[in-house]
């Protein structure tokens, strides 16, 4: 799966519907320069269809404005991107409604931190920790995943580029979800370049599916 994460702009959203991507991410963090304001629910709603998750991301946010985002954008899956404990990610349980958990990883990130979040969460999502929640563009050493022992499927972000797809022992790490992109490909904070984001799906759609069809022989 593919994932689209920190739009912002309703024009350039609506000209990457047409992009293979299961969700779209909309960042409700007031300090990145990729923050979704209220007023744009509206016109987001009318070029995003319902085949593509709309993904809130969120960072230690008051429960009552997740729930006023939710309701607003109706949005499809919820992603904690601060330090929000399980109990609390529970609260958002839902049937039909996707919840992750991302984790900031670099060489001192220990993995069993995961292990209280399962069952609560669908997915994880590994991103390269920073003190601004992501958007580095900055990648942590891909082998660090190796130390991942927990059954919950995961995606991975953090300066994904066309690079990635030089990397087969990634991709083929068993639990390894979704990729997530967002700076790498940007023009600007929140303006995606369409057409890298396109080659770079069909490119990484082909990988995955060739995996699936050596798997099943």
């Amino acid at each position: 799966m593919l994932k689209v994460c920190g739009l912002k702009y309703p024009e350039n959203i609506k000209a990457l519907v047409t992009v293979h991507a299961d969700f779209f991410g909309l960042i409700f963090y007031e300090k990145s320069p990729r923050f979704v304001a209220d007023h744009l629910a509206e016109s987001i709603l009318e070029v995003i269809p319902k085949h593509i998750k709309k993904t809130g991301v969120f960072v230690n946010v008051n429960p009552t404005v997740i729930q006023q985002k939710l309701a607003l954008f109706q949005l499809d899956a919820l992603q904690f991107h601060g330090s929000e404990t399980p109990e609390e990610i529970t609260l958002f349980k839902a049937p039909n409604r996707i919840l992750i958990k991302a984790f900031g990883v670099d060489e001192n990130f220990d993995f069993e931190t995961t292990a209280s979040y399962t069952g609560v969460c669908d997915y994880f999502l590994f991103d390269t920790k920073t003190k601004n929640h992501g958007g580095s563009g900055k990648r942590f050493a891909p082998e660090l995943l190796e130390k991942y022992r927990e059954e919950t499927p995961f995606f991975i972000s953090g300066g994904i580029d066309e690079s990635i797809l030089k990397e087969p022992h990634l991709l083929r790490h068993p639990k390894l979800a979704a990729i997530d992109v967002n700076s790498r490909f940007e023009l600007e904070p929140g303006l995606k370049d369409t057409k890298r984001i396109e080659i770079f799906a069909t490119q990484l759609n082909l990988i995955f599916n060739n995996e699936q069809q050596e798997n099943s022989i």
